[in-house]
């Protein structure tokens, strides 16, 4: 979290307008999921890359850690499309090969890990707190919106106090074992949510304290939107898909 935060204020894409990149990131997310997978999906991986690392200036092993988790999840998924489970002409089961489940699992992957490069762009080089005066100006309820700025708050204070906590135990070798580790961890998550309600009523006290009427409002600095900027990021968009297209053809 801090990671992503942390480089979506310090990246060179960082004084750009958020519709922009947010142009960029949908496009490429619709794409990603209606362009055949080859070679649609590898040119929309390699081009959010590029934007990514080279143009935002997001190192590339920033760009990889943050893919890393999902991306996990996604080679999981797929992994579990190879297989099937078939009937023994003797009988029973065996597991074997499924037909077509090699091509079925690497077109979901590149899907995948095309939507996923799209996101980590976006959540590497835009802040969540910009979103949000851009989408009150879209008519977004009101409320949604604090409840956004609130969970995400909400999130670092509670990895902070994750953090925290284990650095403790870790100081008293709480981790030192299997058995020692398994523990500190069941103590950890035992004490962790009964802290997480009482800074939440916390929070909600010094809301109402301060005269908290149901909107939240974030000063952000004005920018404007580049019309040649969208226009590019359009062309981008639209020759990708014809070249996907003509590819796979």
């Amino acid at each position: 979290m801090y990671t992503i935060d942390r480089w979506a204020y310090a990246n060179r894409w960082r004084c750009r307008h958020p519709v922009e990149k947010l142009t960029l990131a949908a496009g490429m997310l619709l794409l990603s999921l209606t362009v055949p997978p080859w070679p649609g999906g590898m040119l929309i991986l390699a081009v959010m890359a590029v934007t990514t690392v080279g143009l935002a200036g997001i190192p590339l092993r920033v760009h990889l850690r943050v893919l890393r988790v999902p991306a996990g999840f996604a080679l999981t998924g797929a992994a579990a499309m190879l297989f099937r489970i078939a009937a023994k002409p003797e009988g029973g089961w065996r597991l074997a090969l499924a037909p077509g489940g090699t091509a079925a699992a690497a077109a979901v992957l590149l899907r995948s890990l095309a939507a996923l490069a799209c996101l980590s762009f976006l959540a590497l080089t835009t802040p969540v707190v910009e979103f949000v005066p851009l989408f009150r100006r879209w008519r977004l309820p009101p409320a949604v919106l604090d409840l956004v700025l609130l969970v995400y708050r909400f999130l670092h204070v509670l990895t902070d106090r994750a953090r925290a906590a284990r650095t403790a135990q870790a100081s008293r070798l709480g981790h030192a074992g299997i058995r020692h580790a398994y523990r500190s961890l069941g103590l950890l998550a035992a004490s962790l949510f009964p802290r997480a309600l009482e800074r939440a009523r916390r929070l909600e006290h010094g809301l109402a304290a301060r005269g908290f009427q149901g909107d939240l409002h974030v000063l952000l600095p004005q920018r404007e939107i580049s019309i040649a900027a969208l226009a590019g990021i359009l062309l981008l968009e639209i020759a990708l898909g014809l070249l996907s297209a003509a590819l796979r053809g």
